[in-house]
């Protein structure tokens, strides 16, 4: 099937699983992760409907942004990101998806100072405690969290997380899990609680079972694109 079709199959599920929970299909956006792909390719998507792109890589996301691929679309950076890189994108992103420390986290507000801007940011749990994932552990979130709210040019909108690769279906207990952490800290932070809407999780093994159980944004590649080809890219 063509990239429309795949965009098209991939809403439609989005809102079959929607449905399926009680939710609005409206209330959940989809991110296509372009990791890998070609300028020309990211313009399809964006014709197509696709209104939020989300880059691993930073060089690959310069490089897009510099080419004016994005134009129409919000983008979000998903991928690790190191203290070193933080200038890169500060301020070209709508978003980082990824904050898993608090290193970062305050590397990310000076640089946004610097700017005289607010870069909005999501912070990673590693919501499987896997020891070769990047993302603060769970215990470790609402502390986080309570720092990103503590500095003045950081906006916390919410989390990010990759469960453990299991069997199909074993994935739920992970979306569940991030969920209620998501809902418990949004609770205890009340004064900005309005600011913390986004919950992001799943991807295209699993995204369905993400919507089921609270995703407000999930990341989708395979899916939309295909497999992605083999390739070397050093930053």
């Amino acid at each position: 099937m063509g990239l429309e079709e795949n965009i098209r199959r991939v809403r439609e599920n989005i809102a079959i699983a929607a449905r399926e929970a009680g939710r609005d299909p409206g209330e959940i956006t989809l991110c296509a992760a372009t990791k890998t792909q070609s300028d020309e390719t990211i313009r399809a998507a964006i014709a197509a409907g696709i209104t939020v792109c989300g880059e691993n890589r930073v060089q690959e996301m310069t490089a897009h942004l510099d080419a004016d691929a994005y134009a129409g679309a919000q983008v979000h950076f998903i991928g690790h990101l190191q203290t070193n890189k933080v200038r890169q994108v500060v301020g070209r992103v709508d978003l980082i998806e990824s904050v898993d420390s608090l290193r970062l986290l305050e590397a990310i507000d000076r640089q946004a100072a610097s700017l005289g801007l607010c870069q909005d940011i999501l912070l990673e749990v590693n919501i499987g405690r896997e020891s070769s994932k990047s993302g603060v552990m769970p215990e470790e979130a609402e502390t986080l969290a309570c720092a990103a709210f503590g500095l003045s040019n950081v906006s916390l909108r919410g989390f990010m997380a990759i469960p453990p690769a299991v069997s199909p279906g074993e994935s739920r207990r992970f979306f569940r899990e991030m969920r209620q952490l998501f809902v418990d800290i949004k609770r205890k932070m009340a004064h900005n609680e309005n600011d913390i809407n986004c919950l992001s999780m799943g991807m295209s093994g699993d995204y369905m079972d993400a919507v089921r159980e609270g995703a407000t944004l999930v990341r989708v590649g395979t899916a939309l694109f295909g497999a992605r080809e083999p390739r070397e890219l050093k930053e």
